[in-house]
């Protein structure tokens, strides 16, 4: 299947080859993704903060750059693929551009939820292990991203689609809870959210687990900043990186 392919600047920008890994594992599983060309950002940390037009305005390139099109538009972020499918058609509303965001929300899926076939609140079934399991010694802790989970309902694709590779997954305590990133909120509360932060880790750390995943870059980058300040030896890695046979 021929699809379109948004790495989310985030991916471009710090992790090129978390990119590539998606890419790969679209060709492995038979999809021809092309990269989409001149796209910048979705828009979401400026329409998150309050500032629509301002959103509009960066969000405005990469709609373009979707073109008319009607190909799914495979997104290696929960996030960002939440903002384009959910919150795209309301900040575009009025505005020329609104029934192209429309088509484009329709057509936007998450990396996980694409490769497992799932609908759009995220019903691919299966979930990982309780806390008070036996670990398997290559067990792979999930970090569910609050827009992930909570809009998206990508939980159970993130899991499903490690399953299909061989990966074994656990939960650790308070999984649904938030890393502390929140784009913006990080930066205006750094002591809530350094708190917040430590709180996973712990949770993460009990779980007897050094790898940890998620679909969202910018949690995962967050909490490998705040373990490696603690000292903590957990491995952070995109589930696209875990997924690729060749990484």
């Amino acid at each position: 299947m021929r699809v379109q392919f948004f790495p989310t600047c985030l991916v471009e920008l710090l992790r090129p080859d978390v990119g590539a890994a998606a890419l790969a594992v679209l060709r492995e599983a038979g999809h021809d993704p092309e990269v989409l060309k001149g796209a910048t950002c979705c828009g979401q940390p400026a329409y998150n903060a309050g500032y629509g037009a301002e959103a509009r305005r960066v969000a405005r390139r990469t709609l373009r750059a979707l073109g008319d099109d009607d190909r799914a538009c495979v997104v290696a972020s929960g996030s960002c693929a939440t903002m384009m499918s959910h919150h795209w058609p309301e900040l575009f509303e009025g505005t020329p551009e609104a029934p192209a965001a429309r088509r484009a929300a329709t057509r936007t899926v998450e990396l996980t939820a694409f490769l497992t076939g799932a609908g759009a609140d995220g019903s691919a079934g299966g979930s990982g292990g309780s806390g008070g399991e036996p670990r398997p010694a290559d067990a792979v802790v999930v970090h569910d991203s609050c827009h992930a989970l909570r809009e998206l309902g990508a939980g159970p694709t993130v899991r499903r689609a490690l399953a299909d590779a061989g990966h074994a997954t656990v939960d650790a305590d308070g999984a649904e809870r938030c890393c502390g990133f929140g784009g913006s909120f990080s930066v205006k509360l750094p002591a809530v959210s350094v708190a917040m932060a430590d709180e996973k880790l712990d949770n993460l750390a009990a779980t007897g687990c050094e790898q940890v995943t998620s679909c969202d870059l910018s949690c995962l980058l967050h909490l490998q900043g705040r373990a490696r300040r603690r000292g903590l030896g957990l491995r952070f890695d995109h589930v696209a990186t875990l997924l690729d046979p060749g990484t």
